[in-house]
């Protein structure tokens, strides 16, 4: 990958009026976690700017495959073969190169490998649920898994989440990072669950929403969906005197 050396000047500020708000009482584990304050904007420290560093060799030969990075020699794992593929970029539409994409998941019956799991379906021997990769110069992505599952959650009588995959994003500052979930087009289940509901966009949920690309698929073997994500972009760098936004 080419050696393209990060901007440093500010970030945009975060657009609240796109993003969910703190306190949503039917996504109860909200009514705890939200701020009890108003918030205070802080102009962002020379690390929170510059930040984070680490090295491309964290990456491991089949980190980008969930289907066979756990697992055990000559098998995989169960359910749908997909592809997840796109792009990182700005708030401008460029591309960011070098940026840290991990992503996990539930297995293809729903359940994720972790001790205090506790719903019924079983578990997936030679799948882990997660795994990693870095964006290339134009900020391209791409991992291999398998579909996950729907699953049921304790947050209403009857509330379950819509088949989902985790991502976080480091991008060239930590004011880039950014924690999301990519659901898959076509699922009824989006539109009804809790967490979803407290998007008060419609454009912004669509956002969240991986498009099925058959173009893209591996014939005979996995179909193809396209996830950009975008994230924060940096403020214009002033130039002849000439003020930001004029």
């Amino acid at each position: 990958m080419k050696n393209i050396p990060p901007e440093t000047t500010p970030f945009f500020a975060r657009d609240r009026q796109w993003h969910p708000p703190a306190f949503t009482p039917a996504y109860k584990t909200s009514v705890l976690r939200s701020p009890q304050r108003a918030l205070i904007s802080l102009e962002g420290t020379r690390s929170e700017i510059t930040g984070p560093v680490f090295g491309h060799n964290i990456i491991g030969e089949f980190d980008n495959d969930l289907i066979v990075n756990y697992a055990k020699p000559g098998e995989m794992a169960i359910g749908e073969r997909i592809l997840v593929y796109g792009r990182v970029l700005d708030e401008r539409g460029v591309g960011i190169p070098g940026a840290l994409v991990e992503f996990w998941q539930a297995n293809a019956g729903g359940r994720y490998r972790h001790k205090k799991e506790t719903y019924l379906a079983p578990l997936d021997p030679n799948f882990g649920g997660c795994g990693r990769t870095i964006t290339d110069e134009n900020g391209n992505y791409f991992f291999k898994t398998i579909k996950p599952g729907p699953y049921p959650w304790p947050n209403g009588v009857n509330d379950w989440r819509p088949a989902h995959i985790h991502f976080s994003v480091f991008g060239h500052g930590f004011a880039q990072r950014l924690i999301t979930q990519m659901y898959f087009e076509g699922d009824p289940m989006i539109w009804i669950c809790p967490i979803v509901k407290t998007i008060p966009d419609e454009n912004a949920i669509k956002g969240l929403i991986a498009a099925l690309d058959m173009n893209s698929t591996i014939p005979h073997d996995m179909r193809a969906y396209k996830f950009d994500i975008i994230l924060r972009g940096r403020r214009s760098t002033l130039f002849e005197n000439r003020k930001e936004g004029n």
